[in-house]
């Protein structure tokens, strides 16, 4: 089981890589569609994780890792209607919203899809948000209300409605990307890019788009690939450590990087207002990194598949020659406990409060 630092920084990693992609799109958008970017993107994240896929199959034996690999059937519906909010959907509505909306703005305001993720996880599935973190989701929320105004308009401009809709995908991808969050990380972004690619990109030729030169083309895969693809494993491997809502917060510092990486492409002196927008969502993001969440808790039995170590929560025998190699992936069973610790609402920790 990953320490409480090291999931964290996982969850950081993905938020930077994340929020790089952001300008580098809008760099993009100039000689491509929104679609293309999207399905290129995606294209590029699935065919690289595809190829990290099978050459970590050739150094370790597929036996040792059948298990991990193996979506199981119950699996399938919540990983495909994730597929189609997160990696369909959800790309499409940011490219088209950044095509009306300057990168830096654009990049703030997909914090809100930390927001949108933790309601849905306290609402929907249940996991405990307290009120630290309910208090930075209203910062974050304050923030992104300055941010979409426009002097002299009395409503939300459309590309911020657009980039809203983006948010609101992704944040329904990530409580679904829960349920099966103990699968293998590198097969679960392997797959939403193999799907989500060819989709955008069909939307996009089936509307006019046509192929760049072939360097705009690698580069678009490339930023896919490390903004998508290794973002999205790094996620979900946080996702199982620390629960939706609790990674969803970490990720929301995914701005903070594509505000900086902004800055570089287009120079501008930024506006009080955004200066105002922008504390006010770090300080919701510092209200979500410093909560603490501890009580005794009752864990039931359940019977599961992932890769763990002999921890605390994985005290069990094995029915299969065991020859202390760790960690190892194989079916385990836990067994009734109650005790207290510091905990997040990971894939042994869903109870009810």
């Amino acid at each position: 089981m990953h320490t409480r630092p090291t999931a964290i920084l996982t969850a950081l990693t993905a938020a930077a890589l994340f929020g790089a992609a952001t300008p580098l799109a809008k760099a993009l958008l100039g000689s491509m569609s929104p679609f293309l970017v999207a399905g290129l993107f995606y294209l590029g994240s699935g065919l690289g994780l595809g190829i990290g896929i099978v050459a970590r199959s050739v150094r370790h034996p597929r036996a040792q890792r059948s298990n991990e690999h193996r979506i199981q059937k119950a699996e399938w519906p919540w990983l495909l209607t994730a597929i189609l909010a997160g990696g369909v959907a959800g790309p499409a509505l940011l490219m088209l919203g950044l095509t009306s909306m300057p990168a830096a703005t654009s990049a703030l305001l997909l914090n809100l899809e930390a927001v949108m993720t933790a309601v849905i996880a306290w609402v929907v599935f249940r996991e405990n948000v307290d009120s630290q973190i309910f208090l930075g989701m209203i910062a974050i929320v304050a923030g992104g209300v300055l941010l979409s105004w426009r002097p002299g308009q009395t409503a939300i401009s459309v590309g911020a409605l657009m980039i809203f809709g983006a948010c609101l995908c992704w944040a329904i991808d990530n409580n679904l990307t829960r349920k099966v969050s103990a699968n293998d990380a590198m097969t679960i972004a392997c797959l939403k890019g193999l799907i989500a690619g060819p989709v955008n990109l069909a939307i996009a030729f089936a509307t006019g788009a046509a192929l760049p030169s072939i360097g705009a083309v690698g580069a678009a895969m490339l930023t896919g690939l490390a903004g998508y693809g290794i973002s999205l494993v790094l996620f979900v491997i946080a996702l199982r450590h620390l629960g939706t809502a609790r990674t969803g917060a970490y990720f929301s510092v995914a701005p903070l990087f594509g505000v900086a990486l902004s800055f570089v492409l287009w120079p501008e002196l930024p506006s009080m207002t955004f200066w105002i927008a922008a504390a006010l969502m770090a300080f919701g993001v510092w209200l979500h990194v410093r909560e603490r969440h501890e009580h005794a808790h009752t864990h039931e039995r359940l019977e599961h598949t992932h890769r763990h170590r002999h921890d605390t929560h994985h005290q069990h025998t094995h029915d299969f020659p065991y020859e202390g190699d760790e960690p190892h992936t194989h079916p385990h069973v836990h067994l009734p406990i109650t005790h207290s610790h510091a905990h997040f609402p990971d894939i042994h920790h869903r109870h009810r409060h």
